[in-house]
């Protein structure tokens, strides 16, 4: 059920929130300081492009991720997270979308704290 539910979410939208992620993991990945945060950012486009039957854990932050994640939020993570968020609101408005509008809702949160994150596969 999960394979499907990922070929749909590619078809509705998450191809696009993948290319955002990717884009800005190049754009970080301009300069030596920013090559952490654009590996940060490759490694949630590829969540974001195959969600179902994962999960993520925000249970491991330590001082390290704290200070990467405000940097992140300042320059990056709050046009992922608002763009996020509405793309959840706009599913949600019927009843198929639900289920599409909570994993928008997923990287809302996680686009604005992706280091430390943990992404976890859901057993079967």
């Amino acid at each position: 059920m999960s394979t499907f539910g990922n070929i749909i979410w590619i078809i509705l939208g998450g191809f696009v929130m993948a290319l955002g992620w990717f884009i800005a993991g190049l754009i970080c990945c301009i300069t030596i300081i920013g090559i952490p945060l654009g590996i940060q950012a490759f490694k949630m486009g590829q969540l974001v492009l195959w969600p179902f039957g994962r999960t993520v854990d925000f249970s491991r932050m330590g001082a390290g991720s704290l200070i990467l994640n405000i940097f992140w939020i300042i320059f990056f993570g709050w046009e992922l997270a608002i763009g996020s968020a509405i793309l959840g609101m706009l599913y949600c408005i019927t009843v198929i979308g639900i289920p599409f509008g909570i994993q928008w809702f997923k990287f809302a949160k996680l686009a604005l704290l992706p280091f430390g994150a943990e992404i976890i596969n859901i057993p079967k």
